[in-house]
């Protein structure tokens, strides 16, 4: 998956080598870390990340990551008994029926990606020189649909989104499960965190208070839509000020500076507990 920008565009790299949440002096961290960051943040391992084959590979290595670690035994188990029964977004609750949301700048509803409604949108806003900078899925429409379509082939731990805003596409948005990503194998994951990544597809509506308003409703919807998920998480670039200015004014707190494979990330937790007081 590509990095989480949403001052200008976001999404993740995958995983690389970091230490655990633990806020610099003096950032937004420290004075809640202590009472988030409690013992029991068990890390799930996943087995080594494959070789990318080509450059199209390459531009779809994030979302190909995604899928190459171990399903909880639960899952296993249930389609064990059933394998035509599940829903392919069981691993996320459900994101295509969570439903519209009132925020402070419109109606807003995440919509599940069709590749073939959907794949010309995504992919002029993934060449916006300022979207490629961060989430590197410029060029034609097949690195896009690869992208896309890693995730969407997959079991569900990362849903592609359009961001509906009264009812127009404005934003792509990537749904998934944190605690079964590469990125778990960097910082201290616990069950169930769930991650998000995102991209404004216009610079008009950027720069103007839309990222963080947008973030902080589809961080409140995860958490009210799943209820085994404690934090939802994300990992901005560094050098992208407007989007981790943006989740900060979501709610989020700077937990740690992160390593990742292709850039140097802010690790942002909003945590259930503390919904109500950030």
């Amino acid at each position: 998956m590509p990095p989480t920008d949403a001052g200008t565009a976001v999404g993740q790299a995958p995983a690389a080598t970091t230490s655990p949440d633990a806020g610099p002096p003096g950032s937004v961290a420290t004075a809640v870390d202590a009472a988030a960051d409690t013992a029991g943040a068990d890390r799930l391992p996943g087995p080594s990340e494959p070789a990318a084959d080509a450059a199209d590979a390459e531009k779809a290595e994030d979302a190909e990551d995604t899928l190459d670690l171990h399903l909880p035994d639960d899952f296993v188990a249930r389609f064990a008994e059933d394998p035509g029964g599940l829903d392919p977004y069981d691993l996320l609750d459900g994101v295509g029926g969570w439903g519209s949301t009132g925020t402070p700048v419109g109606v807003f509803e995440l919509l599940p990606v069709r590749v073939g409604r959907d794949l010309p949108v995504v992919c002029r806003w993934m060449n916006d020189p300022a979207v490629a900078e961060f989430w590197k899925l410029a060029g034609e429409q097949r690195i896009t649909e690869t992208h896309l379509g890693a995730q969407l082939d997959g079991d569900g731990r990362s849903v592609p989104c359009l961001g509906l805003l009264d009812g127009t596409p404005m934003s792509y948005w990537e749904i998934y499960r944190a605690d079964l990503d590469p990125l778990a194998r960097h910082y201290p994951a616990r069950p169930h965190d769930t991650g998000v990544h995102l991209l404004i597809g216009s610079g008009a509506d950027r720069g103007r208070g839309l990222g963080g308003a947008l973030l902080r409703a589809v961080a409140d919807l995860i958490l009210d839509m799943r209820p085994a998920c404690a934090r939802v998480v994300a990992e901005p670039d560094l050098r992208n000020a407007p989007s981790v200015a943006a989740f900060l004014a979501a709610g989020f707190r700077y937990s740690a500076e992160v390593d990742l494979p292709d850039k140097r990330a802010a690790l942002m937790i909003r945590d259930r507990s503390l919904r109500h007081l950030m």
